[in-house]
């Protein structure tokens, strides 16, 4: 309640969902049907309830990232902490009709991504970036801060960020996605590079969204004669970058082997016997380690490697 109370529902506003069921795009009209939303239609009072228990999420969430600052600060630390503020995922909340994440439409497919502390520029970046950024970026930071650069046993994927939050620009801005989860009868993919969104998926039409002028993704630019260009670069750099039908076949089988693993547990579970198959067994600690317990020249003389 504390943070529920924090909004009224006159304040809440409601979402652009006026794209006709019929006029959906293939994926997004299978997402709806998934999710039962294009057969049990919400009531207003329901969408705002559901935006308003957004809102105070956010406050909530708010709230504890003000604790863990006052408490940095608290300990004299604040400059010497480099705050990153970032989530996983964003979520549709009634837009075009739709609910949840699973897709790569703004709302969804964007996350917060806050930068502060010692050496970050006040201000704000308009390119886009991704998660997999935040690996080298913080190893740039490291680096600054007087730590050696490790050696990266293996090719990474992202670009440091720690330029542009200093404020010294930026010279990339893109993000790459893929989904194989629910609703998805193939792999869909997405490019997003400076202001032009492109998602593919096999079967379906191809989408392309200018995200500056169009943030809402009302008008698929993908039919339009004077995008063919860049609709067919899109196109050439997906074909290069997955094997979309190597992807889709792997995806199947892994879930086959998963359904016979899940139909063979059910099966023991019913005769009274099985284990989940994320089962962990239980550990004494109190006998792992060199406590009291045991003569510590004993256990050494039997894990030591090389033998003594």
């Amino acid at each position: 309640p504390q943070w529920w109370n924090l909004y009224r529902d006159d304040e809440i506003d409601l979402p652009a969902t006026d794209i006709a069921l019929e006029d959906q795009d293939p994926f997004s009209r299978r997402l709806l049907d998934g999710i039962e939303a294009s057969y049990t239609p919400l009531s207003k009072a329901e969408i705002i309830r559901a935006r308003r228990a957004y809102l105070a999420n956010v406050s909530y969430f708010d709230s504890k990232v003000g604790q863990l600052v006052q408490t940095i600060e608290e300990m004299g630390q604040l400059d010497q902490t480099l705050i990153i503020v970032t989530a996983d995922h964003g979520d549709m909340l009634g837009e075009r009709g739709l609910w949840y994440k699973m897709n790569f439409f703004e709302h969804s497919a964007r996350v917060p991504l806050i930068m502060a502390g010692p050496g970050v520029a006040q201000g704000s970046h308009p390119n886009a970036c991704s998660l997999v950024d935040i690996l080298p970026t913080l190893i740039d930071v490291a680096a600054t801060h007087g730590a050696q650069r490790p050696s990266v046993g293996q090719p990474i994927d992202g670009r440091s960020l720690w330029p542009a939050a200093q404020g010294k620009g930026d010279t990339k801005s893109e993000a790459i996605g893929e989904y194989c989860a629910e609703c998805a009868g193939a792999p869909v993919v997405m490019i997003r590079r400076d202001k032009f969104k492109y998602i593919h998926c096999d079967g379906d039409p191809a989408q392309l969204y200018d995200v500056v002028e169009d943030p809402a993704e009302r008008v698929n630019l993908a039919t339009d004669p004077a995008y063919g260009d860049v609709v067919a670069a899109f196109a050439d750099e997906i074909a290069g970058r997955w094997d979309l039908k190597a992807l889709k076949a792997d995806v199947i089988a892994t879930q086959r082997s998963r359904r016979a693993l899940h139909a063979a547990m059910e099966a023991a579970k019913a005769r009274g016997g099985g284990e989940h198959w994320d089962y962990q067994p239980p550990n004494d600690a109190s006998q792992q380690y060199v406590r009291n317990h045991s003569d510590w020249t004993v256990q050494a003389h039997r894990f030591r490697f090389p033998k003594i």
